[in-house]
């Protein structure tokens, strides 16, 4: 007997996939991570993926999302893949979409680990970042019981972490999406989590970047013993993101340096960026933003 596919039925379809792929992926029998996340809406985390590594020990996480609410949302979905101690929290970096679940985690006892340069940056933003979230299109209920907590242990360059046999290696190459934007290397499983050093199928958010430095960490991570990457937005990734990732800031700084210099209005110039720039389905909107806050200097 066929089944009749209705138009209530393929809501329902449309939904349960919704659900499925916003729960946490499998990578190796400890890695888990959200990837390919779709909905970038700001209660939603701008669809930042997150992950952890369950070890002998205890659980490492990997980023904590936008608030206590989402925060709460990426613990449930850990503890039906584990009942494990949470240990540690790294924040790739401190932007709110990465690191203002920090709350949640340390409630838990984990120690959370940042480079000194986020630490510093989330001590001296953090509070306005919170106080405003409503420039970034957050409503009071998506904040609710948020509250900032800055990372305990900070490092300058590199943290060798063992945790119960699992040895994951933090690693800050160069000031890139931001000051002190690190990755989390699990060598055992080839498994890279590279924060928003890479964003793979979005339009990155660049208006903190030292491009310079950004294209030399990319060469880096390049350079490394990786097979899987978990981007800081976007489905599972591999070098190939990498480099497209290197073309993107280049092309993006050339394009946008000579037309705005040629006297081009910021509309105009966002518009020819679309066109040229390699074609990514998410976030075209961080285009104009990223215009105006990086070259024109406007909130």
């Amino acid at each position: 007997m066929k089944t009749r596919v209705t138009p209530l039925l393929t809501i329902l379809l449309f939904l349960i996939a919704q659900v499925a792929s916003a729960e946490l992926t499998k990578l190796s029998d400890n890695v888990y991570a959200y990837v390919g996340v779709k909905d970038a809406s700001p209660a939603n985390s701008f669809a930042a993926n997150a992950g952890i590594v369950v070890c002998e020990d205890g659980v490492l996480v990997v980023d904590t999302l936008i608030s206590a609410k989402e925060g709460e949302r990426f613990l449930s979905d850990i503890r039906k893949v584990t009942s494990k101690p949470i240990k540690y929290v790294v924040n790739t970096h401190t932007h709110l979409d990465h690191a203002l679940g920090n709350c949640v985690f340390a409630k838990l006892g984990a120690t959370v680990i940042s480079h000194e340069a986020d630490q510093a940056f989330l001590a001296a933003n953090g509070a306005d970042i919170l106080k405003n979230a409503g420039n970034y299109g957050l409503k009071s209920e998506d904040m609710a019981g948020t509250v900032i907590v800055l990372p305990t242990l900070a490092f300058s360059e590199r943290l060798t972490i063992n945790l119960g046999g699992e040895i994951v290696e933090l690693i800050r190459t160069a000031p890139s999406h931001t000051q002190g934007s690190v990755v989390v290397y699990l060598s055992k499983e080839k498994i890279l989590f590279s924060g928003d050093i890479l964003f793979t199928d979005f339009h990155p958010y660049l208006a903190d970047g030292d491009f310079s430095g950004w294209v030399t960490t990319l060469n880096s991570l390049l350079a490394m013993d990786v097979d899987r990457i978990v981007p800081g937005h976007g489905p599972l990734s591999s070098k190939k993101d990498l480099r497209e990732m290197k073309v993107y800031l280049e092309q993006f700084d050339q394009i946008a340096s000579e037309l705005l210099a040629r006297g081009m209005g910021s509309d105009a110039v966002a518009a020819e960026l679309l066109k040229r720039l390699p074609k990514r389905s998410l976030a075209e909107w961080m285009i104009g933003y990223n215009l105006k806050t990086r070259y024109l200097k406007k909130p």
